[in-house]
């Protein structure tokens, strides 16, 4: 059934070649491995793979529609060329018609156009190679930053002869925009079909490929492969940190949409960038809670910085991360400073008790406020413009600046004042204070100061008495009779 116009002869080449062939089947039926027996010629600019798979080598690369293949059949060049594979996976080959080889590697792909092509040939002698692969559609699923369905078309590597890159599952996970602080990068799984059965699970463990360089953990991706991120069960700062800098992670100058709450200056919605949030270097580093609350205008004298909790999102409900910045402050331990992602809600609650001196030491930390303006009025002998003073000063700090309280103010009521203060729910609260200038901080006879806080300094009782005593006497004049000058005295002693 041979075509007479094909020039095929057996030669002395073919013949070795055929009984290599052969020297090789009786291995594979002897049990060793197949890699051990055969390989597929590697034409330039194409990959070929030796037989067997792994998750880190092409030769498990599945055939599908789309893909280009090149077919040479030794001593007959008349059939040796490029074939696309059709939709259906199947390529059209001269003589033989369609030949089905959807899902099958280059190796069986190679044994089945040979068997095919022994109906119309003597011992033929075949080599499939890959010339240009179709994109592949990989998914990628849970804690990930966008996840869904991705295309990846296969690029052509650096070199002379080079040969097709294929897609592993870091590279998938950067097209989802990376994995969230909450991945459990120890335990992906990659659910790859199967024609003939159910999906083969591959594990891939990232935590080892980052910390031990295990490349094989990176595997090379098929078509229709998922990839599957889980929760991790228990958050670790420290962890959650050192995988934020890879580069299967979010990138650091990514804006993050954040909420925080509480005792801040201004709580509310804000974008976060990595960096210094009041300087040129706004996009460096990482969007961390400490960000969060410069934006915010930073904590105010009530807040207790040891118990902040971040509320994250995640594809099981929601997980709260503990935050003590006191700890961050005490020993520089920086996990604390936690990175934050698209989300989160930054609680910081009201402390019961303020330490004064741990207040002053928070009054200086770059998540205070800048500073404060207060409001000193009545009888003062200086400007009524607000009074800056730092985060944490208290009235006492404030009644003796600018000389507002000194002896020379000999007007001043030096035994009170009152504190008019504007809360947060929009009312308007106002108490009377006894002054000791000796005290330290104390909520009640020398407190801590907020934000657009008034002090009122009434007059002395002498004062007042001078003061009436001249509104009184003050209209008397020549016109003035006797008997309306008795009756202003009588109305001053009543």
């Amino acid at each position: 059934m041979v075509n007479a116009d094909f020039r095929k002869q057996i030669t002395a080449p073919v013949l070795s070649l055929t009984l290599l062939c052969a020297i090789a089947n009786g291995i594979v039926a002897a049990g060793f491995p197949l890699s051990a027996a055969a390989e597929v010629r590697l034409r330039p600019g194409s990959v070929t793979a030796q037989l067997g798979s792994s998750g880190r080598s092409v030769e498990s690369y599945k055939l599908g529609g789309g893909d280009r293949i090149l077919i040479e059949i030794l001593e007959v060049p008349e059939l040796t060329r490029n074939y696309e594979i059709l939709s259906d996976g199947s390529v059209n080959l001269p003589l033989i018609g369609l030949v089905s080889v959807r899902g099958r590697t280059l190796v069986e792909a190679t044994n089945i156009i040979g068997s095919a092509y022994r109906r119309v040939l003597k011992d033929p002698v075949v080599t499939v190679s890959l010339v240009a692969a179709r994109p592949l559609n990989v998914g990628v699923i849970g804690e990930v930053t966008r996840p869904g369905n991705f295309t990846i078309t296969l690029t052509s590597g650096p070199g002379v002869t080079p040969s097709v890159q294929y897609p592993t599952v870091t590279q998938a996970i950067r097209l989802a925009e990376g994995v969230t602080g909450v991945a459990d990068i120890r335990n992906i799984r990659v659910r790859r079909p199967q024609p003939d059965g159910p999906d083969r699970v591959l594990n891939v463990n990232l935590w080892k490929f980052l910390q031990e360089g295990d490349i094989s953990q990176d595997i090379i991706l098929q078509d229709r492969d998922t990839i599957v991120i889980p929760t991790v069960a228990n958050f670790n700062q420290a962890e959650a940190r050192q995988f934020a800098i890879a580069n299967f992670s979010p990138p650091p100058e990514k804006p993050r949409s954040i909420s925080i709450v509480g005792q801040v200056t201004r709580p509310g919605a804000y974008v976060v960038i990595g960096g210094n949030t009041t300087s040129d270097l706004s996009r460096e580093g990482f969007p961390t809670v400490i960000r969060a609350i410069q934006l915010a205008g930073g904590i105010t004298s009530e807040a207790d910085i040891r118990q902040i909790q971040v509320r994250r999102l995640t594809r099981k409900g929601e997980q709260i991360i503990p935050v003590n910045l006191w700890q961050f402050l005490e020993s520089g331990d920086a996990t604390q400073d936690t990175i934050l992602q698209q989300g989160d809600t930054i609680v910081v609650p009201k402390a019961t008790i303020v330490n004064p001196a741990e207040a002053g030491v928070l009054a200086n930390t770059n998540f205070a406020p800048p500073g404060i303006n207060i409001f000193v009025v009545g009888e003062v002998t200086t400007s009524l413009d607000p009074l800056r003073l730092p985060a944490n000063a208290t009235l006492n700090q404030a009644l003796i600046s600018r000389g507002f309280f000194g002896y020379g103010n000999t007007r001043a009521q030096r035994k009170t004042v009152e504190l008019v203060r504007l809360n947060q729910d929009g009312t308007a609260t106002k108490r009377t204070i006894e002054v000791d200038l000796t005290q330290g901080i104390n909520e009640e006879i020398n407190p801590q100061l907020r934000n657009n806080d008034m002090i009122i300094v009434s007059r002395s009782g002498l004062v007042k008495f001078v003061d009436r005593m001249n509104n009184i006497i003050g209209p008397i004049g020549p016109a003035t009779g006797v008997f309306n000058f008795l009756n202003i005295l009588r109305s001053l002693f009543r």
